[in-house]
């Protein structure tokens, strides 16, 4: 399956400002059961637009807008292939818990497996774990995750802009609602809670007529990966009790939200600003065979550090609904 991607992000300036520094996480990754095949970031005003790898391999494209300007636009568009992920079965053994221990102890999973600054224990995260019954005891890890995957779905409601891009998890937890995000650092936060590592997903989710998904379709989007037993890094969508599957894009992968959020920044200067987002994820034909080759990363740069000592801090200019 083609998707074409447009995720556009505007910023307007109660009066001008005199530099923006600017780092996005918006080029979906070449991995797994998808693959990018084109991919175009644009700015306004112009700006020379230089890329990175992050220490978990999300690909960060940084820039500079030295002049005056009021208003500043981030434009990234993308073409993705992506196949269907292979067919999970019902269940595993009981006797796979041994094995997914012998694989933590076997490689390195400790960002995973460790509290994040968004995925991390509470008095209200055990209370909910022991209110579900979440152990390992009596269920398989693949049955385990689908349970709580389900739990998750049925336990909160689904209320965009319920909470904010640093809400801790307590606010949902409490309240029984909030948003994707909310809900992928609790089932992560769970995971890690009976020793199963998990991280966080940023990316989009195509939404076809008579799927009953319950995230907006013009927003970016969230889940949780986890490991297990010969079957590796397996996705969950709790927001939508979903198996991953050749709807979901991946973007951005992280201990969580505060790895990988889609932009942040700073500008100099005192005016305050306001942000719009939209996100449109299309069906798209398969371009000609002389157009299908993968894109490759962009060099190494850093942003000097001179760059980020600004006055005005824009954190959290992104919240994933």
């Amino acid at each position: 399956m083609f998707y074409s991607i447009r995720h556009s992000t505007r910023f307007r300036y109660s009066d001008n400002v005199r530099q923006s520094v600017m780092e996005v996480r918006m080029q979906p990754r070449s991995e797994g059961n998808q693959t990018v095949r084109q991919f175009e970031l644009s700015t306004d005003p112009r700006a020379r637009i230089f890329a990175r790898r992050d220490f978990l391999g999300n690909l960060v494209h940084h820039f500079d807008v030295p002049g005056l300007h009021k208003s500043l636009a981030v434009i990234a568009e993308a073409l993705v292939e992506v196949w269907a992920p292979p067919a999970l079965p019902e269940k595993q053994e009981i006797g796979d818990w041994r094995t997914l221990d012998e694989m933590i102890r076997a490689h390195d999973y400790w960002d995973f497996l460790m509290p994040s600054k968004f995925a991390r224990p509470s008095d209200e995260l055990v209370a909910f774990q022991k209110q579900i019954g979440l152990c390992r005891e009596f269920l398989d890890p693949l049955s385990t995750v689908r349970r709580l995957n389900h739990t998750m779905f049925e336990a909160f409601d689904y209320v965009p802009r319920f909470t904010q891009s640093d809400s801790p998890i307590e606010v949902a937890l409490d309240a029984k609602k909030g948003v994707c995000q909310d809900f992928s650092h609790i089932m992560i936060a769970l995971l890690r809670e009976i020793g199963m590592p998990a991280r966080y997903v940023s990316g989009y989710l195509f939404h076809r007529s008579g799927d009953l998904d319950r995230s907006i379709a013009d927003a970016t989007h969230a889940w949780v990966e986890v490991l297990l037993p010969r079957l590796g890094w397996v996705g969950f969508d709790p927001t939508n009790n979903l198996v991953c599957s050749d709807r979901h894009i991946r973007t951005a992968i992280g201990r969580d939200y505060a790895d990988v959020p889609p932009n942040k920044g700073v500008h100099r200067g005192k005016a305050s600003g306001e942000m719009r987002v939209a996100v449109h994820v299309t069906p798209a034909d398969a371009p000609k065979p002389e157009e299908l080759e993968p894109i490759g990363a962009a060099a190494w740069m850093q942003i000097p550090d001179s760059a980020l000592n600004l006055a005005e801090d824009m954190e959290e200019m992104s919240q994933q609904q």
